[in-house]
């Protein structure tokens, strides 16, 4: 039997299967849920009533429920990012970021302080032996489901402390496991929401709180202007809607963002389309400490995913120093918007090899 471990419930019916199952298995479990947005909270994990929903389930459980108070720390690491992020024209993924310094940082750091040997969470996402004892992540069994994209940050030495107990099963699976339980959870809708941004505020109020957001034309390629944007700051790479262009059968996506001109240039979606793709910001799952595990100009065939639910494309990659890498597609694809998480999977598109950001084309 493994020492005691500490579940990250999130008031959510995943979460709460994961600690049942640990319970299951004999382990001695306590529950922890994280607070991590100190302002007003309509969505996501950080409402009062996701709060009172794990509570719940950590007393029908029998488990002890404690409350973590991290809002300094995702302050500092998720929120403060995000504003600056879309102040310099970058596209931020928060639930990533949180997950790199929270979960699998600040929470590990707290957890081994009081005596647990590992955390556990909800994920959708299996951690399993490889060869001489190294660690791999994989995706879940519930494709549809499967959250390794969103997990990819973590090395050899977390990937020894972290646990993910439900990624063998399915959602269905989960639910019901859930329902037999008696867990109110087991019905409780999936958090889709970025945590920190109310429904009723929106992210345009919520940065514009915290930065200034200017207007901005929209122009084609010829320079001519064909519409305008209430913030370039809000606007992203491949963006469509909201840029105050006419319907039509040919329809044209942001290709770039130019913050200091104010501009924003559209295009036809051939124009989005690139042979290869800049990465930096590395993470590989091999290493203890994240390091390549290669020397610069190693290349390597690799299957790619450019965000939580995009189908994987066939790529080389092409290791650099400093944490940075280029993919190489197989055929065109569309640019990444700069701040997005690029993941790399081996080729039989199970097992996580390495992830990082993606770069701007000028980098």
């Amino acid at each position: 039997m493994s020492g005691p471990v500490l579940v990250a419930m999130s008031g959510g019916v995943d979460s709460s299967v994961a600690a049942a199952l640990l319970v299951e298995s004999g382990v001695e479990v306590v529950g922890v849920t994280m607070k991590l947005w100190g302002g007003d909270s309509d969505t996501g994990c950080c409402s009062v009533s996701d709060v009172d929903d794990a509570r719940r389930a950590a007393d029908r459980l029998g488990i002890d429920h404690l409350v973590f108070n991290f809002t300094e720390d995702f302050d500092r690491h998720v929120v403060e990012p995000y504003v600056e992020d879309h102040a310099h024209g970058r596209t931020p993924n928060p639930c990533i970021e949180c997950n790199r310094h929270l979960k699998f940082d600040r929470l590990l750091e707290r957890a081994h302080l009081l005596g647990f040997d590992a955390v556990a969470t909800g994920h959708h996402a299996r951690i399993v032996d490889g060869p001489s004892r190294r660690r791999e992540l994989r995706r879940g069994v519930d494709r549809a489901k499967d959250q390794s994209y969103v997990v990819h940050v973590m090395d050899q030495q977390r990937l020894a402390q972290v646990q993910f107990p439900i990624g063998h099963m399915t959602k269905a699976e989960v639910r019901d496991h859930a329902r037999r339980l008696d867990l109110r959870t087991a019905t409780k809708p999936d958090s889709q929401d970025v945590c920190f941004i109310q429904r009723s505020q929106g992210r345009a109020e919520f940065l514009r709180q915290r930065i200034d957001l200017h207007p901005g034309e929209v122009v084609d390629l010829d320079g001519t202007v064909v519409g305008s944007v209430a913030a370039v700051e809000l606007v992203t790479l491949g963006q469509r809607r909201g840029l105050g262009l006419p319907g039509g059968d040919d329809p044209r996506h942001v290709v770039s963002v130019d913050l200091p001109r104010r501009r924003v240039t559209v295009a036809s979606t051939a124009h989005l389309e690139v042979s290869t793709q800049g990465v930096e910001s590395m993470i590989w799952l091999d290493t203890p400490d994240g390091s390549a595990p290669y020397d610069p100009g190693t290349r390597h065939r690799v299957l790619v995913q450019t965000s939580a639910h995009a189908p994987v494309c066939a790529a080389e990659v092409v290791v650099e120093a400093d944490a940075r890498a280029i993919v190489i597609w197989d055929r065109p694809q569309r640019r990444v918007a700069p701040g997005q998480s690029i993941v790399l999977y081996d080729l039989d598109d199970d097992r996580v090899l390495a992830g990082g950001l993606a770069r701007s084309a000028a980098d």
